[in-house]
């Protein structure tokens, strides 16, 4: 048989056990497996919430399993190991089997995600996606992303570190298939980078390791001391230019001006009504009324031309 044809045998029964143990131990918490061959048989890794219930009462259970797995799938000596989850929130599957569940009693899909996404973090994961497909909410189908921290979509990582999980919710107007990402804390990334202060395997140089070429490259580093003796004045050089003092008298300053105290409603014509039309309009203050043009004024609520000019003018003598 070709190596094509092997691969896709093997992944094909890979899916359909999975799809068995999925189905058989979901009240247990079924978290995923592992296939192994070895010389002794094939090796089964087992991964469960509630591993009791896997094992069953004096090992029932699990030896009704070993022979469903000999019988349906033609299994060499099946030899089946079972596991404990410590951390059911950081188990893609069992996070995906949960979400389905919760779509089935009626959650609300953007609250089921968005609760189950954060508590993925909150478990001290790196990053995690939900991706909800088909019909959500309505007839047409559509896709819904939840995603937290970082999270690896190609290359060997994604294969290799990336934590995967799926599941299926059936609903009234259809089915929406639940698809689980998840990385692991402590997963060594190979973008990761670390600063080290020195080289591994190389020690600091101390005093005494220090011979006559560190002795030599410090003299060559060490600062030239300058001349302590008296340097004598050159007759070629210009005296000194004597220092001419210079009065500078003090300009008289101008007295202030007195601050101009106005309220708008000071102004000619000008209510309480007039005054909170110009403040909404931006001319709240005596300033603003300055700066502003007649044509400015009179563009606000209330104010006619007439009597901007009569405010402009009544500025105008204020300020002289």
């Amino acid at each position: 048989m070709a190596d094509e044809h092997q691969f896709i045998e093997k992944g094909l029964k890979n899916s359909q056990i999975n799809e068995y143990l999925e189905s058989t131990l979901q009240r247990a918490g079924y978290g995923g497996m592992e296939i192994a061959k070895t010389p002794m048989g094939t090796q089964i890794v087992l991964k469960a919430e509630k591993p009791g219930m896997v094992i069953g009462k004096s090992g029932k259970k699990i030896r009704e399993i070993t022979a469903a797995l000999k019988a349906n799938f033609d299994l060499d000596d099946p030899q089946i190991d079972v596991q404990e989850i410590n951390e059911p929130d950081l188990n893609a599957q069992i996070v995906a089997d949960r979400l389905a569940n919760a779509l089935e009693r009626g959650w609300y899909f953007r609250k089921a995600g968005h609760t189950t996404v954060d508590r993925i973090m909150s478990s001290g994961a790196l990053g995690a996606e939900i991706v909800l497909s088909g019909k959500v909410t309505g007839a047409r189908g559509r896709v819904e992303k939840f995603n937290r921290g970082y999270i690896k979509h190609n290359g060997e990582p994604a294969a290799e570190i990336v934590d995967r999980g799926q599941s299926v919710a059936i609903l009234k107007l259809g089915t929406i298939g639940v698809n689980v990402k998840i990385i692991p804390p402590g997963a060594q990334l190979p973008d990761d980078f670390r600063i080290l202060d020195t080289i591994p395997g190389e020690e600091e140089p101390t005093d005494s390791e220090s011979g006559p070429e560190a002795e030599a490259i410090d003299d060559l580093l060490a600062p030239t001391p300058e001349s302590t003796e008296p340097t004598e004045p050159t007759h070629d050089s210009d005296p000194a230019p004597a220092v001419e003092e210079i009065i500078v008298e003090k300009e008289e300053q101008s007295p202030p001006k007195e601050e101009i105290n106005l309220k708008l409603t000071d102004l000619p014509g000008v209510g309480p009504s007039k005054a909170q039309a110009l403040e909404e309009a931006g001319f709240g203050t005596i300033e603003a009324l300055q700066a502003a043009g007649v044509t400015d004024l009179a563009a606000v609520s209330g104010i006619s031309e007439n009597l901007a000019e009569k405010i402009k003018t009544s500025l105008d003598k204020g300020d002289n």
